[in-house]
């Protein structure tokens, strides 16, 4: 892994949703991937530091409190 890679910090799985916390160290930035086996989902959403672990307990409650749709990257396997 290099430098430029996203940093894994916390990871989870529960009932066929897989929770990954990242922190991009070029950018700083911060945020929260949901693979849902269940329906073959992806989201990315990003957070505010501040709010990460929170964020990475309830992604879901985050998603919806997205400030622009455009945040977000939900992706369907086909």
């Amino acid at each position: 892994m290099s430098d430029a890679d996203p940093r894994e910090l916390a990871h989870r799985e529960q009932d066929g949703l897989e929770v990954t916390l990242l922190w991009d160290p070029r950018s700083n930035d911060v945020s929260v991937e949901v693979v849902d086996a269940r329906d073959d989902t992806f989201v990315r959403i990003p957070v505010a530091g501040r709010f990460a672990l929170d964020a990475f307990h309830h992604p879901y409650a985050y998603a919806l409190r997205s400030e622009s749709s455009a945040d977000l990257v939900t992706q369907t396997a086909e």
